[in-house]
């Protein structure tokens, strides 16, 4: 039987949780990966519990756009294509946190790293034979807006608020990538439902104690919700655009994947990335 090449896996948010399984199953398939993550503890943890000399991990805070560009200045610099772009990065904040470049920090982390890294890294995957984007959010989820008028929530913060309107700019993200012409990686809009993954990133410890005592009790393990990445990595779905929510595909007629929406949120963007 032939041997399968190594493939390229680039992933955000890696260093624990759903993407640091990814990361791990990827490197006993034989891959190379490249796990990007902001604690530097965390990372090094990941890289002496792989030993593993084709992972590599990146120190990043992707909520600073120059931290994104310098990433894929990184990466572009030492790879010549990439195979897959597993997004997992998020983090919740209870306040209303302003980066340095003057964005709501949720927006900034959750939404537009992941934006910026597919499309910068587009020309990487466009050159591998049979590239994908895996963005992991909560597609299939009507809750939630983008408040057109106010997207960096600067009145009426809310944790929850922030949270759900950048899930569905990444609903939003994904059918406007898909759309895009001469583009070559297909793209999957993954919702997992509710896993064993993340559960300490609560800062009240109460409200942290609560979520892992539901876990326990209810969330599917981390394993099983990797799986279908693993299968989509493996082999990219035929369709530009894939919405897959707790294993059933997701009605594309959802106002959630608008693509007028779509389209409108991808002009917003560009304008804001104008100059960057």
């Amino acid at each position: 039987m032939p041997t399968r090449p190594p493939k390229t896996v680039i992933i955000s948010g890696g260093t624990g949780g759903m993407g640091r399984a990814t990361a791990l199953e990827r490197l006993s398939r034989g891959d190379h990966v490249t796990v990007i993550g902001s604690d530097e503890a965390r990372g090094r943890a990941l890289l002496e519990r792989a030993a593993n000399p084709r992972l590599r991990f990146v120190r990043a805070d992707l909520s600073s756009i120059a931290e994104v560009t310098r990433v894929v200045a990184d990466i572009s610099g030492r790879h010549e294509s990439i195979d897959a772009l597993a997004l997992f990065a998020n983090r919740l904040s209870p306040a209303r946190r302003q980066t340095a470049d003057g964005l709501e920090y949720t927006f900034a982390l959750y939404y537009l790293s992941r934006y910026l890294l597919g499309h910068r890294l587009a020309p990487l995957l466009d050159a591998a034979p049979n590239p994908v984007i895996v963005n992991v959010a909560g597609v299939g989820t009507t809750a939630g807006r983008i408040f057109w008028e106010d997207p960096q929530l600067t009145r009426g913060y809310g944790q929850v608020r922030a949270q759900l309107q950048a899930g569905r700019a990444n609903d939003l993200l994904g059918v406007a990538f898909a759309g895009r012409a001469g583009s070559r990686a297909r793209y999957v809009l993954y919702h997992p439902g509710f896993t064993r993954s993340g559960t300490d990133a609560h800062p009240n410890p109460l409200v942290r104690g609560s979520i892992k005592l539901l876990a326990r009790l209810f969330a599917r393990p981390v394993a099983d919700a990797v799986r279908p990445i693993a299968g989509w990595i493996d082999e990219p779905p035929a369709d530009a655009l894939s919405a897959v929510d707790r294993g059933r595909p997701v009605d594309r007629s959802l106002r959630t994947l608008d693509p007028g929406d779509a389209a409108r949120l991808a002009a917003y963007t560009e304008d804001l990335l104008r100059g960057r």
